[in-house]
């Protein structure tokens, strides 16, 4: 393990969380705006994380082969159902009466969903982009094994050759990447909410 792998590990992450990010607000307001869609859109998203990790990885591979864009596309599919389910879920709780004076003052329904009703949003998504950060802390240890590299080799390594302190190192430093970026994004969590819904703090 050395921290080339620590930072190649996190970039990955990072990487992927925001293309989670770009494609999983739209399509959380997808599924809110067009209800006739929304069952299929959050069922899509829910099957896709039920696949095993190294299949997804697998099968992403088959077409793009080995490389870092097929870790990344495999963690984006992998961490877009909170990110959908939380943008979808924040939108259909902002307040009727706010998207019924939206709507009095002329808006367009696409204005107020990008205007008005996402910024009230924001805590509700911030938390669903929070636990896909965990999410891909964790199934990018599988990168190493589709050429993506990361913390997985070191794992991997350490296994072929029973070399237990490294085992224990690497677990432990993955244990503490997510739990310490997970208590930061609480704290933000927690501004977010008083920000945004001092009613719920």
């Amino acid at each position: 393990m050395s921290w080339s792998m620590i930072a190649e590990h996190l970039t990955i992450v990072f990487a992927s969380v925001l293309f989670t990010i770009t494609l999983g607000v739209p399509l959380g307001g997808c599924a809110y705006l067009f209800k006739p869609f929304r069952r299929a859109i959050l069922w899509f998203v829910e099957v896709l994380q039920t696949v095993p990790a190294m299949a997804l990885l697998g099968i992403i591979m088959v077409f793009l082969g080995a490389g870092k864009t097929t870790v990344i596309i495999g963690l984006l599919l992998y961490a877009l159902m909170p990110v959908v389910q939380n943008t979808c879920l924040g939108l259909t709780e902002v307040d009727p009466g706010v998207k019924e004076v939206a709507r009095g003052m002329g808006m367009k329904m696409l204005y107020r969903l990008i205007h008005v009703e996402m910024p009230i949003a924001v805590p509700y998504i911030f938390t669903g982009i929070r636990i896909a950060v965990v999410i891909s802390v964790g199934v990018a240890v599988f990168a190493f094994f589709v050429g993506g590299g990361g913390m997985g080799k070191a794992i991997y390594q350490a296994i072929r050759v029973h070399d237990m302190s490294v085992i224990i190192g690497s677990t432990l430093t993955l244990m503490a990447m997510a739990m310490g970026l997970d208590t930061v994004m609480a704290f933000a969590e927690r501004h977010l909410y008083r920000r945004f819904s001092p009613s719920k703090e």
